[in-house]
């Protein structure tokens, strides 16, 4: 026995030695995270090809979108926010979510809706945790105070997508705080007589009926020492965007839902307005040629809410995953089946076919895999499989003799050249190099060959380069790009490279580049394309306040009245002037008047949209631009909001200075079409305001 093992041990010895260097390379690779993106991405190609799941039944979501922003203003009220509780809660759902910041008032309407969020046993609101990159949002204090919180922070990978679900959260303040998702869950769930557990399984992880919930460790999947604080699970996502009953605010309040629209579920409040930045990337937000898709943050919350009120009634199972050993193993195994297949049939062709096909048929079992609520490793095993045969393969195909030739003809050939040149072979390894080569990168001749970039740069570089190589080894054209380069000595430099393939009369292979340094170059780009950006910035904004100027404004107003002209839409101008500027400038002098716009305008910002523009014409002149207002009202609300703006005092310097503003509005096309007209209405609106007191706003 022992004989018969050595035997073939001993045949298999070279299969054995490249399967076991390929899957360690590749087991390096993905413990350094090098292959984490990939695999999320073959992960979410299997997650999107599932067949659909039917709509969530328990689940219905009231959205908030621009139409209703836009109708209702934004924020949102709270008198408005109160009806929609008491309409929803009126019509006997078993939860409400609420999943819109509260902590602090919105008036009017904010007595009501403290009663409404008193009077409503079955609401939940949200806070924001605060972690290493965002503050956080306190909760409403009324919920708060009645134990009534969710938070509903999300875990977010490195590629910007969402992948896993926050359970609980212990954040250090000797509390255990539950996720949104969660508390409507075990509201939802006290009706069928389900509460948390500990599971059978495994006492440390959490059961609500028929289902266990396995808290996510740093390694599961395709994650590398990820975080896993609080109590995480792998997400697995019902469907794409529209996987569950949706209505709008305003059909709600409008009477225009159906009555069992909300009976017996659970009900998610939450933006779906574009405007308010409320998404996330998730499996399903982008395919192999559709543009990204961002799910809505309420629907993602509702996502996670399916999947467990989903595992605990209908006992629908969660993402599962292998062991990391197991994993190891895997990895290994399929590094010596692809060893094993090119040293088998010794032949490019027909290994390249072959290892090919049995990718297309691994790959097709693990979506099957997928199907059965398993994550199993991609990529690693089909590097594994590839590799170990690429390396098989070139190592049958090498003439030793016929190589040997090839090279000193190229050695003959680059050194006469005098820019850096390198020629590698298949396995991306520097078997030819010219002095020049040498010089640039700081070590000689004998250090060098032989040598991949692995052992030469960074490995971020190192990865470029070998990416680069392999597309020019796999499609056979000639490729040139801008490279990274850091020699010996430890200097970066920006580099061109250009690449091509070359084959000798025994079939070898050769990757030839020639490099050319263009450091200097791009730093003079560099420095010309920031001297013209900020040329450009200066043509274009008040140098003092950092505003639009004069030119500017004209430019922007121009516009705007276009875009208003082809969508039918109104737009407001209003002219701004400070009351008592002068005052303060001869009392207190320049320096202070100068600080006292700088502060005027860092408060205009603040109340103004993103959409619209401020601009500083001179002296204490300002205009504000609102496009694609609903009518004279909104205006007003902005004059008014930037006139008790403005009114507070200025703390300049030790001073503190009080002034005031008078607004005068133009509305396009209601008092004109024209820019100079509107201009001129307005400016003409803003003396009438200051006749009439001052600290005012008039329409023309």
């Amino acid at each position: 026995m022992l004989k018969t093992i050595k035997k073939w041990l001993d045949r298999e010895r070279g299969v054995l030695i490249t399967a076991s260097s390929v899957a360690s390379t590749v087991i390096v690779l993905r413990w350094l995270g090098f292959l984490q993106v990939w695999e999320w991405a073959a992960f979410d190609n299997f997650v999107r090809w599932r067949p659909a799941e039917p709509i969530d039944s328990r689940i219905a979501i009231v959205e908030i979108n621009e139409a209703d922003l836009q109708k209702y203003g934004y924020p949102i009220s709270d008198a408005v926010l109160a009806q929609l509780l008491q309409k929803l809660h009126a019509g006997k759902p078993r939860a409400i979510g609420l999943d819109v910041y509260r902590d602090l008032p919105t008036q009017p309407g904010n007595a009501e809706l403290l009663k409404t969020f008193k009077t409503i046993p079955n609401l939940i609101g949200i806070e924001l945790m605060p972690d290493e990159t965002r503050l956080g949002v306190r909760p409403p204090p009324v919920l708060d105070k009645l134990s009534r919180i969710g938070f509903n922070n999300v875990v977010i990978d490195a590629d910007g997508k969402v992948r896993r679900a926050l359970l609980y959260s212990w954040p250090g303040d000797g509390k255990t705080h539950e996720s949104f998702a969660l508390r409507l869950a075990l509201l939802y769930l006290d009706r069928e007589g389900i509460s948390p557990e500990p599971a059978t399984v495994n006492p440390k992880y959490l059961q609500l009926g028929k289902g266990v919930f396995r808290p996510f460790e740093p390694n599961d999947g395709a994650y590398v020492r990820s975080d896993s604080r609080g109590y995480q699970i792998l997400a697995n996502l019902r469907g794409p965007i529209g996987s569950f009953r949706t209505a709008s605010m305003s059909d709600v309040l409008s009477g225009k839902v159906p009555a069992d629209f909300v009976r017996s579920r659970a009900v998610l409040i939450g933006s779906n307005a574009a405007s308010l930045k409320d998404f996330y990337q998730n499996a399903y937000s982008s395919g192999l040629f559709a543009p990204p898709q961002p799910i809505a943050g309420v629907e993602l919350q509702a996502h996670f809410l399916s999947q467990i009120l989903s595992a605990a009634l209908d006992g629908r199972g969660g993402i599962k995953v292998w062991p990391e050993a197991a994993e190891l193993l895997w990895i290994l195994l399929w590094s010596w089946a692809g060893a094993s297949v090119s040293w088998k049939l010794r032949s490019i062709g027909r290994s390249a076919c072959c290892l090919s096909s049995i990718s297309l048929g691994l790959s097709a079992s693990l979506y099957l895999a997928c199907l059965a609520g398993w994550w199993l490793p991609l990529i690693p095993p089909i590097l594994s499989l590839l590799g170990s045969g690429a390396v098989v393969v070139g190592y049958l195909a090498h003439l030793q003799e016929e190589l040997k030739r090839s090279k000193e003809f190229l050695q003959s050939l680059i050194d006469t050249i005098p820019d850096p040149i390198f020629v590698k072979d298949r396995n991306h390894r520097c078997i030819v190099l010219n002095q020049a080569y040498c010089r640039f990168i700081g070590y000689p001749l004998e250090i060098l060959t032989c040598r991949t970039d692995y052992d030469l740069f960074p490995p971020a570089e190192a990865d470029i380069f070998w990416q680069q190589d392999e597309l020019v080894l796999q499609t056979h054209q000639p490729l040139e790009n801008e490279e990274y380069f850091t020699d010996a000595h430890g200097v970066t430099h920006l580099i061109s490279t250009k690449r091509s393939l070359h084959k000798d009369a025994a079939g070898n292979l050769f990757l030839v580049g020639a490099i050319r340094d263009i450091t200097e170059r791009k730093l003079r780009e560099d420095a010309l394309e920031q001297k013209n950006a900020e040329l450009s910035h200066q043509a274009y904004h008040d140098a003092l306040t950092g505003l639009s100027n004069r030119k500017m404004f004209y430019e922007c107003l121009h516009q705007s009245l276009e875009r208003a002209f082809s969508n039918q839409e109104l737009v407001a101008l209003l002219f701004l002037d400070l009351d008592g500027f002068k005052l303060i400038n001869d009392t207190l002098g320049h320096n202070v008047g100068d600080l006292l716009l700088q502060a005027v305008a860092s408060r205009l910002k603040k109340c103004l949209r993103g959409s619209d523009t401020i601009s500083r014409l001179g002296g204490d002149e300002f205009t504000v631009i609102l496009p694609a207002i609903p009518g004279r009202e909104e205006a007003a609300k902005v004059a008014e909001k930037i006139c008790d703006a403005i009114m507070q005092p200025f703390i300049l310097e030790e001073h503190t200075v009080s002034v005031t503003t008078s607004i005068g509005i133009s509305l396009y096309p209601i008092d004109g079409q024209e820019s100079d007209i509107l201009v001129k209405n307005a400016d003409t609106a803003m003396y009438r305001a200051k006749q009439l007191g001052k600290n005012q706003y008039q329409f023309y």
